[in-house]
């Protein structure tokens, strides 16, 4: 229980408690080591004051030379298993929980990405997992090995004399309740810091991505004024919080050191009244100077132990996060998907209700409505990027809840309105349709989306890096790589949000063409906001405010005279309209 408990409080994998516990072992026996190298220092004291009251001859030379030589080899090596278990095992944990958190992110539902933004999940990945290999290396190891052997050490002082025993260690005690007294002020101190952290990336990023709308309405010097408000505030808050650690931890480290002096007096005073001699007393002096050692690191850095515990809680955070999981094998009696009274909400506000609906195998089913009617809602959970919070949907007769998305998805081809290009070339890019794929399939793709025309013309044609999110390619030609990517994976089910939104007509109507043939006899889910983009469907569904409104071919929604004949005809008029 103690295991669980340290491990989730410090945010650690399994091997990450292991590494804890050696490196709080080998601190152990590097301290024992050192205070055994000050009892060849007494060793020697004693024979030299030996010779000064009780004409005893010198310490044997040879003897204690083979001491100092036997302790020297104890410290490099152990001091050498210490630095490895301190460090060189931290530096795989940060490996291991960074890979991890990443593992946890790519099987949580899109859902959860929605309530956090992509500033503070960097920082957790980034800024928090450094934060806490900073603590894991240099905090808990020493920290717990420094409890053991000062506990071990106060043992044997007792066995010598309990009074000046007390006299020694009853500042360390004092100290560390200060500090953990007061840890609830520093972790509410931190939470403010990181939040006001996360401001400042959010307004950094926020500039970047929309440099060119705030300088087209002239807004640089407004935009400006308010990420410098937000910087200043992070730096007043960082302040405040270094300012109120540190008297903490002075505070602490200044009572502590007092032990010192009570030595001093309560020996002096216990040699005065003939109870010790002075040799005892110089051997708790030399045991002093090395019982605060360990600590002194520990003081300085276990205000950041406490600060922390915000960076452990948000990782922790995504680790308490459900991941969408199910069987590893997906085996479906064809590929019809059935929407069986799906309710979907995000964030309590209701987005779906009710709705129901079958896209056929070999078919075409195409989704239209308003703005905001839950088009792209159903696309995503038909994929499984999100799932139902009521009813249920099937692919082929299977509840696709049941079915880890990763074997879903292997079955499924998606071309988005919100095209995600990576920072690489752009055979890479469209690679990713098909793992595997030769150059001359990714080619062929890319001629099929008509993406052969803009290719020739980049600088090194296939392997031509395209930018963060292809910002060297227009619009249109970021979405035909999309398609490409989707025409190479060549999947059964095939999801289209607005897949030809960004092209022109003439371009259109060429990855019409190419679309036309990746879909045959495949089931075909496309969501469309121009009519005459689903003119030619088997069948259509139109959803307004989360609901089904009318379904039926597009023959029969225009006799019927609803909604969908609405819309066609004012997109009829407004394909009429010009300037006047």
């Amino acid at each position: 229980m103690f295991s669980k408990n340290f491990q989730r409080k410090y945010a650690l994998t399994d091997q990450g408690v292991k590494n804890v516990k050696k490196g709080a072992f080998w601190t152990v026996i590097v301290n024992l080591v050192v205070m055994g190298g000050m009892s060849i220092l007494y060793l020697l004291m004693y024979g030299l004051m030996g010779t000064f009251t009780d004409d005893q001859p010198l310490p044997n030379a040879a003897l204690l030379l083979g001491l100092v030589v036997v302790f020297l080899i104890l410290s490099f090596v152990t001091h050498l298993q210490q630095y490895y278990a301190t460090y060189g095992l931290v530096y795989n944990e940060v490996r291991s929980t960074r890979l991890s958190l990443a593992e946890r992110l790519r099987k949580l539902p899109l859902g959860y990405f929605g309530k956090r933004d992509l500033a503070d999940l960097t920082e957790t990945i980034m800024g928090d997992v450094n934060r806490m290999e900073h603590v894991w290396s240099h905090v808990l190891g020493y920290l717990y090995g420094a409890y053991l052997s000062t506990a071990i050490i106060a043992v044997c002082l007792l066995v010598y004399d309990w009074r000046l025993a007390i006299a020694c260690l009853w500042g360390v005690p004092v100290a560390f309740g200060l500090l953990f007294g007061t840890r609830r002020i520093s972790a509410r101190t931190s939470e403010r810091t990181k939040k006001a952290a996360i401001r400042v990336s959010d307004g950094i990023q926020e500039a970047l991505e929309n440099v060119r709308e705030i300088r087209a309405t002239n807004q640089e010097e407004r935009y400006l004024a308010g990420l410098n408000q937000k910087i200043d505030d992070h730096e007043k808050v960082t302040i405040q919080g270094e300012l109120g650690t540190g008297i903490f931890v002075n505070a602490a480290s200044v009572i502590m050191r007092l032990g010192v002096a009570t030595t001093i007096l309560v020996g002096a005073g216990l040699i005065l009244s003939g109870q010790i001699d002075f040799m005892l007393l110089f051997l708790f002096l030399l045991v002093i100077t090395r019982v605060y050692a360990p600590f002194d690191q520990s003081l300085a850095l276990i205000a950041e132990m406490f600060v922390s515990q915000v960076s452990a809680d948000r990782m922790n955070e995504i680790y308490d996060t459900p991941t969408a999981e199910g069987a590893e094998v997906f085996q479906p009696k064809g590929y019809d998907i059935e929407f069986d009274h799906v309710g979907f909400a995000y964030d309590k506000k209701k987005v779906l209700d009710g709705v129901s609906f079958t896209a056929r195998e070999g078919e075409v089913t195409a989704l239209v409505g308003p703005s905001g009617s839950g088009k792209s809602t159903c696309a995503r959970l038909a994929a499984r990027l999100w799932d139902v919070t009521e009813g249920s949907i099937k692919v082929g007769g299977v509840d696709i809840s049941t079915v880890d998305p990763e074997a879903l998805l292997t079955d499924y081809s998606m071309v988005f309105q919100d095209v995600v290009l990576f920072d690489d070339t752009v055979m890479e890019n469209i690679r990713l349709g098909k793992r595997g794929a030769t150059d001359d399939e990714v080619r062929a793709a890319a001629e099929a989306a008509n993406c052969g025309e803009f290719i020739c013309r980049l600088p090194q044609g296939y392997d031509t890096p395209i930018g963060e999110n292809g910002a060297k390619l227009s619009g249109g030609e970021r979405q035909r790589i999309s398609i490409a990517r989707a025409l190479l994976k060549n999947a059964p089910i095939v999801l289209l949000d607005e897949a030809t939104a960004s092209l022109d007509v003439e371009n259109e109507t060429k990855v019409q063409g190419a679309l036309s043939r990746l879909l045959a006899g495949k089931t075909v889910l496309v969501i469309a906001h121009r009519m005459r983009t689903v003119a030619g469907a088997d069948h259509i569904v139109v959803l307004e405010n989360g609901r089904v409104a009318e379904q039926g071919t597009p023959a029969e929604l225009m006799e019927c005279g609803g909604l969908y004949r609405r819309m066609v005809e004012l997109q009829s008029e407004s394909a009429r309209w010009q300037l006047g």
